[in-house]
């Protein structure tokens, strides 16, 4: 058995996006992964776009993961999609707490994503394979980083069975947060999150945003390519795959890839990978 390994997309905005999206996938599907998931907007803004592209996914044969955000949401309403995407044939969810949307307090039923968690393992034991997100280099609004760690073992004590990291450019980071866990008795798989490298704006834009770190050296080579396209997609290429190199032969549980709706940087990491 090789190397599971799964994709991330997020809803398409326009019919375009929709058509390159199908095109991107087919050319992932060659890698077999063992799922794809699909994100969900700030708020549950894109439900409807989520829930369309995760049941294309299962009408092309391949087991669909629907994040599932429960900011904002009700146990009807909660009760209510998980039952539509059970109708749907989908055996896995990502549960997460959500972004709050801007001008929002508190509200709903749901404080945090364990309470999500507990909530569908008590409404429907094992239908679903649930998966959670883990922030290796801890979560942006996390009060300190005790905090994290217990907010996370809450989350798989709550009843998740794997969980799936924020992207990250440092092994080490990731493997002690393994082992903080693993102390506070967390032994379900923790699938590294891998973020291809083919936009230096974009990713540090996103990184500064989400709380990832580029270290140093890769921000400063980055920014000493300017707009050399393909020198920084060739050096990327190298930095992820020396990352996901290192993770493979500490034997991680997998490799799930945020492909940002784009088949070639993934596919490109895969060959250099043998994967």
């Amino acid at each position: 058995m090789g190397l599971p390994l799964s994709f991330e997309f997020f809803p398409p905005k326009t019919p375009e996006g929709a058509v390159k999206l199908r095109a991107a996938r087919e050319k992932l599907y060659a890698k077999r992964p063992e799922f794809c998931s699909v994100t969900y907007g700030a708020g549950g803004s894109t439900q409807e776009g989520t829930f369309a592209t995760v049941a294309e996914i299962q009408a092309e044969g391949v087991a669909a993961a629907s994040h599932f955000s429960c900011i904002g949401a009700t146990k009807g309403s909660v009760r209510a999609q998980l039952q539509q995407l059970q109708a749907m044939g989908v055996k896995r969810l990502v549960a997460l707490r959500g972004d709050l949307p801007s001008g929002y307090g508190l509200g709903g039923e749901f404080q945090y994503a364990s309470d999500l968690v507990a909530f569908i393992r008590a409404e429907m034991g094992d239908a679903f394979h649930i998966e959670v997100a883990a922030y290796p280099e801890f979560h942006p609004q996390a009060k300190s980083p005790e905090a994290d760690l217990q907010a996370f073992a809450t989350k798989v004590k709550a009843g998740a069975h794997s969980a799936i990291t924020q992207y990250f450019f440092n092994s080490d980071a990731y493997f002690r947060f393994v082992d903080d866990v693993y102390k506070l008795g967390v032994d379900v798989p923790i699938v590294p999150g891998i973020m291809p490298i083919t936009n230096a704006s974009q990713l540090l834009r996103f990184s500064d945003a989400c709380g990832a770190e580029v270290p140093r050296w890769i921000r400063l080579r980055l920014q000493g390519y300017g707009d050399d396209t393909a020198s920084i997609q060739a050096f990327g290429l190298d930095v992820v795959a020396d990352l996901c190199d290192q993770l493979r032969n500490a034997g991680v549980p997998g490799l799930h890839f945020y492909t940002m709706n784009q088949s070639g940087p993934t596919l490109a990491l895969c060959e250099r990978l043998g994967l």
